[in-house]
């Protein structure tokens, strides 16, 4: 191999990630960044709200159920933990 195919093989590639994969690297690195400074766009702010209220809901239905087995069978959170260090 001469010196001229050694300088092709290490310059076309080296020219290649200079003219495409930098560039592209380099806008995608700052539109990310951008993305992270702005926070939730609005969408993901209503989507984010919906599953808080969803949650919120969820709690107070599983507050509700407790409430209504402690009165019903008051020692049910007892065997609950008992069978668990049984599994």
């Amino acid at each position: 191999m001469d010196g001229d195919t050694i300088a092709g093989i290490i310059i076309i590639p080296t020219i290649f990630f200079m003219v495409f994969v930098a560039p592209l690297w380099i806008i995608f690195h700052y539109r990310a960044k951008t993305k992270q400074v702005n926070g939730l766009s609005m969408n993901e702010r209503s989507d984010l709200e919906e599953l808080m209220e969803v949650a919120n809901r969820m709690a107070a239905r599983i507050e509700t159920l407790e409430s209504i087995l402690d009165v019903e069978s008051p020692g049910w959170r007892e065997k609950q933990a008992e069978s668990r260090r049984q599994e």
